[in-house]
């Protein structure tokens, strides 16, 4: 018998499940997410589920991690600061694909090099200027990433920059080629620049988790989920932690799939900081042929087709204060909601608290809180930023207490982007205390906190609400109102046919609404969402079934669904994948381009049969040094060609191998 933990940390609650041998659930249990410290969290969590099922810790055969740290990183803004080294391309180049917002003012040079498309170097690569730039301009730069200009037919530029950059800083460097075969240097650019930012991030988490596992006895090795729901190990992670994007919700596809053994069917995971929707058509979860997208951000990782929005159970409360009745809307940033806040440091809450409901007028900062976070490097931080720092101290404090002009504001927002500070404020599960679905912290503190927010006025004049009831009831609504939104979205882009306008905008055309509600005048509309929605996450049951209302459609809330994330870490396979071209850059000459640099042939077979040979080789390698047993191959070739003059011309050949099998397990 083989006793499998699967362990998801989200952006609220850690979960652990214990399994045997893939065929059922022996126990699950849930703990805090520890922000300051992940490992904390983890550690509760495995400790919970080893205590609730009488397994010994020396009884796992296989520990395996699925993590909502990168995507929600990405999805705040948060992240290490990066330097980016761009050889071969024009400053406009900067502009493309969303670098610029990518880089978040961070350093960025532009150095004369690169290749061709047929591999050969077009421009010497500037030493010189690199070596200025790293001396005069990288203070404080925790990664660096570099892109070449076609890097994939010819990576020795990016080789070169990354030897004086590893030589002359001694911080970790990303490299595009190492993350995509695939052209397109500014999007490779926004991979290696989003990967060198959550490096230090990803590496703090998994060596953590590991030493957590070692001091709880568990000597299983460990797994780490990737954006497709196939398994890496945790070394792996730690060089490459852009591809554990999605992670935890390409296992919550996994764990849907295990748990219901539905083939078609609506995949949405409802977290603390985000709601991620994907469809399962066949019973496997797509894979996005243009790359994940998660925080506004297109990368060129492979990942599960999936619609992430910041939507969760954790979400910012915001008043619409515009027209005669205003509203809230929710999101996208996550904030720690009050009733958690108060349950872990109630003193200081209530009493800030208390001292706001006694004032006769309602403040712009009220029922919102700040405290520092521990453990997280200060490097780089402006004199403001400092300063704000250093007011905010120790302990939890009232935000009205620290912002003392509006200008602050975009200061805190800097590190709150750092990971340097956490803010706490009106959440859905807080309304979800006062309305006494959820017990689980400060029901008492909830209630001030939407009683503050309650007293916000609108554009008429009056009251947001005439009590905390209502408001909360007023949250929950929207929470169904914008999940449903979602929900649509991610049904319309997926339709076939499509209908010839952007999902957004299919989801609130005011036909589709109109014919959610039932309309009847000189025409009847009616709409429905007509596939089966499998809910997810610890909050489905409270918010979900008004869901399934709202789209007239059948939602299905399977047992255990509050850990799928965590079952789907441990029943996945481990899966990689080499990609490689083959290009013609004259009649009769086939080139292949490998990291080693190109290599000709006078004939187009021997030139493909190199190729594979070294991809097989490649994904092996990185097959077995990821823990998988009875490894499979299987080899894709894509040939395109062209006619001319009566006959086919060889334009480019690119070879997919893939390398599969389950990981390797602990015996004894």
């Amino acid at each position: 018998m083989a006793v499998l933990l699967g362990v998801d940390t989200g952006g609220t609650y850690t979960d652990a499940v214990l399994l045997r041998d893939e065929a059922e659930v022996i126990a699950s249990a849930k703990a805090l997410t520890t922000r300051a410290d992940l490992a904390i969290g983890v550690g509760a969590a495995i400790g919970a589920v080893l205590e609730r099922s009488g397994v010994l810790a020396s009884e796992i055969s296989l520990a395996s991690l699925s993590t909502t740290l990168a995507t929600n990183a990405l999805v705040e803004g948060q992240g290490g600061r990066v330097a980016l080294v761009f050889i071969g391309f024009r400053e406009s180049d900067l502009e493309k694909h969303g670098l610029h917002d990518a880089l978040k003012g961070d350093p960025a040079v532009v150095l004369s090099g690169g290749h061709s498309h047929a591999g050969s170097e077009a421009q010497p690569l500037d030493i010189a200027a690199l070596k200025t730039f790293l001396d005069s301009e990288c203070d404080g730069v925790s990664g660096f990433a570099v892109a070449a200009q076609f890097a994939t037919r010819n990576p020795a530029h990016e080789v070169l920059a990354a030897q004086v950059i590893a030589e002359r800083t001694g911080a970790p460097v990303t490299c595009s080629h190492q993350l995509s075969a695939k052209l397109n240097g500014p999007k490779r650019a926004v991979t290696a620049v989003l990967n060198a930012r959550l490096i230090g991030m990803i590496d703090r988490l998994i060596g953590r988790a590991q030493d957590t596992l070692v001091d709880l006895g568990i000597t299983a090795p460990m797994m780490v989920v990737r954006g497709d729901g196939a398994l890496m190990s945790s070394e792996q992670a730690r060089e490459r932690p852009i591809e554990t994007i999605l992670s935890g919700p390409a296992a919550s596809i996994v764990g849907a799939r295990w748990l219901t053994g539905a083939d078609e069917a609506l995949v949405s995971d409802i977290g603390g900081t985000t709601t991620d929707v994907a469809l399962l058509r066949g019973g496997k979860p797509a894979i996005d042929p243009q790359g994940a997208r998660v925080g506004g951000f297109r990368t060129m990782v492979e990942a599960v087709a999936m619609h992430t929005s910041g939507l969760g159970g954790d979400s910012q409360v915001h008043v619409q204060s515009e027209g005669l009745l205003g509203g809230v809307f929710l999101g996208p940033r996550r904030v720690v909601p009050v009733s958690l806040i108060a349950h872990e440091s109630p003193q200081a809450v209530h009493h800030a608290l208390d001292a706001q409901l006694r004032e006769q007028l309602p403040g712009e900062q009220d029922g919102r809180f700040v405290r520092a976070m521990d453990n997280v490097p200060t490097d780089g931080l402006g004199a403001r930023e400092q300063t704000l720092l250093e007011r905010i101290g120790d302990g939890v404090r009232p935000l009205a207490a620290i912002l003392r002009s509006r200008m602050e504001q975009s200061v805190l927002g800097r590190l709150v982007d750092r990971g340097l500070v956490q803010l706490a404020g009106v959440t859905p599960s807080d309304a979800s205390h006062v309305l006494g679905r959820l017990n689980d912290w400060d029901s008492d503190a909830a209630h001030k906190a939407l009683a503050l927010l309650a007293r916000r006025r609108v554009g008429s004049g009056e009251r947001l609400s005439a009590s905390p009831e209502m408001l909360a009831r007023m949250i929950v609504d929207q929470l169904t109102e914008q999940t449903a939104l979602t929900l649509l979205e991610t049904a319309f882009a997926e339709e076939e046919p499509g209908f010839g306008l952007p999902p957004d905008l299919l989801a609130r055309h005011v036909l589709t609404q109109r014919g959610f509600s039932g309309h009847r005048g000189l025409l009847a509309l009616d709409a429905a969402l007509n596939v089966d929605v499998i809910g997810l996450g610890a909050s489905a049951p409270s918010y979900y079934p008004a869901v399934g209302d709202r789209l007239h459609g059948r939602m299905i809330l399977p047992p255990h669904a509050g850990v799928a994330n965590a079952i789907g870490a441990v029943v996945g396979r481990v899966t990689m994948r080499r990609s490689g071209s083959i290009t013609s850059p004259s009649e009769g000459r086939y080139r292949v381009h490998l990291d080693s640099g190109p290599e000709d042939f006078a004939a187009s077979e021997p030139a493909m049969e190199r190729l594979e040979a070294v991809l097989r080789d490649q994904a092996r390698r990185a097959a077995q040094a990821a823990g998988a047993e009875g490894i499979q191959i299987t080899i894709e070739r894509d040939i395109r060609s062209a006619r001319a003059e009566a006959k086919d011309v060889f334009v480019e050949a690119r070879i997919t191998v893939q390398a599969s099998g389950r990981p390797r397990v602990a015996v004894g």
